[in-house]
């Protein structure tokens, strides 16, 4: 993800409807037994392979947290993009060997790091990876014997903007069909089936008569790096039972403009934890910028950080839901419940802000 990447209700049946709506948008997949290929439907194509992937290459935080989860680490051969989120993965993967992962080239992977490596397959995405700019698209891997794997939330609209399916069908759409792909598919079902008993104890957890209003904000200085309703935040703040801000924006990670901040008057503004823009010249441009400075969550400082791989489609948008449910109870502006975040980022030593976590 760059620059250049009524409540309870809609919660529970978001929840009764996970698994219907995840096989409809990722269709069956499985073992061919003509063939015996392994298939799976990515962003509306056929993607099959011979047999399970055994070299994968994948790129970022979000991305490499749905290869651990899944518990294929041991066919993950490189990675780029992981520098920002390596200790939350290291404290929702402990025993992943983080550490020992092969991290080639910089910030972004380029055609080179990835032939390098000599991976079956890529998993990447839209913005996520794959980028014309840098000369390095899926077909540029695959004219190269290289398959490739879109990032579900990444799928492209007809007008060319990212999000073609409900955000937590998305994320489940990845994590079976990269099970599958990689022969861990029983992995992976157990996976989807705690983010089920988790989100269907979020959507059990009292409801105010009016849904908090929150906004998430990545960076910004001319206008605001934001999440529309395709992207992972809106996955994490439905279930949370708020409202998100930008929810009618038809895409992914986008920019708006300051006065859509000024208008939606948020409750609570989170902070995507990301290099580039610190939490506390996030803190200063709120409070100097015009538009901005006199929304009562500014001068209140109800502003809640929480790292990269949280926000961006994968497996840690569960715990992102609970660490936002915490939040708005926290600041009054939801009901008591008796949710308890699982994830304990208050471990993380080097994610700056969150004074009312202590």
């Amino acid at each position: 993800m760059t620059a250049s990447s009524p409540g309870r209700t809609r919660v529970t049946a978001l929840v009764l409807g996970l698994s219907t709506l995840t096989a409809c948008a990722s269709g069956e997949a499985g073992s061919s037994a003509a063939t015996g290929a392994i298939t799976v439907q990515n962003c509306g194509q056929e993607l099959s392979v011979d047999k399970p992937i055994s070299q994968l290459y994948a790129h970022d935080g979000g991305i490499i947290s749905i290869v651990l989860s899944v518990g294929a680490r041991d066919q993950l051969i490189a990675v780029t993009g992981m520098d920002q989120d390596r200790d939350v993965l290291e404290l929702a993967y402990p025993e992943a060997r983080i550490d020992q992962l092969k991290e080639v080239g910089g910030e972004y992977p380029t055609l080179e790091n990835v032939l390098a490596v000599k991976p079956e397959m890529m998993f990447a995405g839209y913005g996520y990876g794959f980028s014309k700019s840098r000369n390095l698209m899926p077909e540029d891997l695959s004219n190269r014997g290289i398959k490739t794997y879109l990032l579900s939330e990444t799928c492209k609209q007809e007008s060319g903007a990212r999000g073609t399916m409900d955000a937590w069908t998305a994320l489940t759409t990845d994590l079976r069909n990269i099970g599958t792909l990689t022969g861990h598919r029983e992995n992976a079902d157990a996976v989807v089936a705690d983010i089920e008993k988790r989100l269907a104890s979020l959507a059990a957890a009292p409801a105010s008569g009016e849904k908090p209003t929150v906004f998430l904000f990545d960076s910004g200085t001319d206008a605001i790096f934001t999440s529309g309703s395709y992207g992972g935040p809106q996955a994490v703040f439905d279930a949370a039972g708020v409202a998100n801000a930008t929810a009618d924006v038809k895409d992914t990670w986008t920019e708006v403009g300051w006065e859509r901040l000024a208008a939606s008057n948020p409750d609570v503004i989170f902070f995507v934890d990301y290099p580039g823009q610190s939490y506390q010249q996030k803190v200063d441009i709120l409070k100097a910028n015009p538009a901005s400075r006199n929304l009562e969550a500014v001068k209140k400082g109800r502003f809640v950080n929480l790292p990269y791989a949280m926000w961006v489609s994968g497996p840690l948008n569960i715990d992102a839901a609970e660490w936002v449910r915490e939040a708005v109870e926290h600041f009054g502006v939801a009901p008591t419940s008796s949710i308890s975040p699982t994830l304990d980022v208050r471990q993380l030593s080097e994610l700056p802000g969150n004074d009312w976590l202590k």
